[in-house]
């Protein structure tokens, strides 16, 4: 089998419709929309504020704390059960870890910046819109950051290198009948803007070496898309005088 075309028309560097937004939930220090596509994220941070329990304090810098969840009905496929699982705390544990680099919270020790990312609708990449959303809403908050991150998945759809996989471009054989034994690789990427530094980086499928760095150029080239919609949301929430 050959992908000849990809399902929904789009060229291989092409990004779903993108609608991004800070300062979207009011009661929140900070808050930003993502959608890309089908897939939207909802981030809100609150802090710095005093970390309890006290053992888990720092008392050179400030703790940043990332959750992660998606609502019950958001998915494409089957329901998803309410309440926290290993997959939502390893989603969360990896946002934070991409976003520590570019936030500094040396100002405020023994504090803690909550950021809590959710998920009203999915349709695949939600790790990545989630990540890009959190970001957002860190430099809606005022918290100290050096850049911002940007992410999308990038991969392999049978012969063809693509950017932002759909949910039928994850699932292709059951989309598409011509697509019996189609291989498919989905890899989210993170990127900070300014360095062009890879702060996450994951696969699930199989992919070779030079497919791979492919991808990764891809990656690179498309996340400046989604920093220039990041950039305006926020100069939108904070217009220059």
């Amino acid at each position: 089998m050959v992908y000849k075309q990809r399902l929904d028309g789009r060229k291989d560097d092409e990004l779903r419709p993108i609608e991004a937004k800070a300062g979207v939930i009011p009661n929140a220090t900070g808050s930003a929309s993502f959608k890309i596509g089908k897939t939207w994220a909802l981030a809100a941070v609150y802090g710095p504020r005093e970390l309890f329990p006290k053992f888990l304090q720092n008392p050179k810098e400030g703790v940043l704390r990332c959750h992660y969840g998606m609502m019950p009905f958001s998915g494409s496929g089957e329901r998803v059960r309410p309440g926290s699982n290993r997959r939502a705390q390893e989603i969360a544990m990896v946002i934070g870890k991409a976003l520590e680099p570019v936030v500094d919270l040396s100002a405020f020790p023994n504090s803690v910046v909550d950021v809590y990312i959710d998920l009203p609708q999915t349709d695949a990449g939600t790790r990545c819109a989630g990540l890009s959303a959190a970001s957002m809403a860190l430099a809606d908050a005022g918290i100290p950051m050096k850049d911002m991150v940007s992410s999308v998945a990038v991969g392999k759809v049978d012969n063809r290198i693509v950017a932002d996989l759909d949910y039928r471009e994850e699932h292709i054989e059951e989309f598409n009948p011509e697509s019996e034994g189609a291989s498919v690789s989905d890899i989210p990427v993170a990127v900070i803007h300014n360095t062009g530094e890879v702060v996450l980086l994951q696969m699930d499928g199989k992919i070779s070496k030079i497919e791979l760095v492919t991808a990764l150029r891809l990656a690179q080239k498309v996340t400046e898309k989604i920093y220039l919609e990041q950039k305006r949301a926020l100069l939108e929430r904070f217009p220059r005088e």
